[in-house]
């Protein structure tokens, strides 16, 4: 990632942990995991929570180190997130994609905004409804170019509801997000912005977790993507997943991932790994 980008985030996440409004008042495992673009969330969907456990008056985040390993690619995102009041989010995210058959790699860089609408994730009967954006730079098109993509940057939209429902299945809490983006964005821009059909389309996005105890979950989502490239086709992405909270200061998730055909390489499946400092 570049360092004006990262070195300035990071310090201020450093700097809040000496600050009084620094705290922990949210529940554990209720700031999810960084999302692989930078967002609290789950690994391949943002939820409508904000980062960190800080609440009202709190300040809270994460920095997340995460790696999807399939059969032809592998992908290095490190994200940094910033949660305000429980309300506002900020995130930064730089991806390494390394494309094991061209021995090339591909970077980009994401800033992501979120806010939080209304509702609450437990204490309101309405699901906690935040809204999203995310701007992305591709930094190395030829390869985006070469199959038809029209731009190297692009900027996604999102509105996410997430609700945690205590004692759901078999005394079991149940956490149950659904989100709705609007991006042309292609492999979530890895392979560029707008092809053929060179415009903004809403895509559906969902995740499922099952709360084993306070400190485990288990799930599965499901995100949908854009077609906009003629020369290939692009699948949707799905994976099931384990999580693990051991404290409110380190998280971990592991999932099987299914990511389809990506750039014309069939049958892209492997292990999804992400650890995250939380705060």
């Amino acid at each position: 990632m570049p360092k004006r980008y990262l070195h300035p985030l990071a310090a201020l996440f450093i700097a809040t942990l000496s600050f009084q409004c620094l705290a922990d008042s949210r529940i554990l495992a209720t700031s999810g995991a960084t999302q692989l673009e930078g967002a609290a969330g789950g690994g391949l969907v943002p939820w409508a929570v904000i980062a960190g456990y800080g609440d009202e008056g709190e300040w809270g985040g994460s920095l997340a180190a995460t790696r999807v390993s399939v059969d032809d690619f592998q992908l290095d995102a490190t994200s940094i997130n910033i949660g305000i009041n429980n309300r506002f989010e900020m995130s930064l995210s730089h991806h390494n994609l390394k494309v094991e058959p061209l021995n090339l790699n591909i970077r980009q860089d994401i800033i992501g905004l979120k806010i939080k609408l209304l509702g609450d994730l437990i204490y309101n009967s309405l699901p906690q409804i935040s809204s999203g954006v995310q701007y992305k730079r591709n930094h190395d098109e030829l390869v985006p170019f070469l199959l038809g993509a029209k731009d190297d940057t692009g900027t996604d939209y999102y509105l996410s509801a997430s609700k945690l429902y205590l004692n759901a299945i078999m005394g079991r809490n149940l956490l149950i997000n659904v989100t709705g983006r609007w991006t042309e964005a292609n492999q979530i821009g890895l392979l560029g912005f707008g092809g053929h059909d060179n415009g903004h389309t809403l895509q559906a996005e969902a995740s499922v977790g099952l709360l084993i105890n306070r400190h485990w979950v288990v799930g599965m989502e499901y995100r949908q993507k854009p077609d906009n490239l003629k020369a290939v086709d692009e699948d949707d992405w799905q994976d099931v997943f384990i999580g693990w909270f051991p404290n409110k200061h380190l998280s971990t998730v592991l999932a099987y991932s299914d990511l389809g055909d990506i750039a014309g390489l069939p049958n892209q499946s492997g292990w999804y790994l992400s650890f995250q400092l939380v705060h």
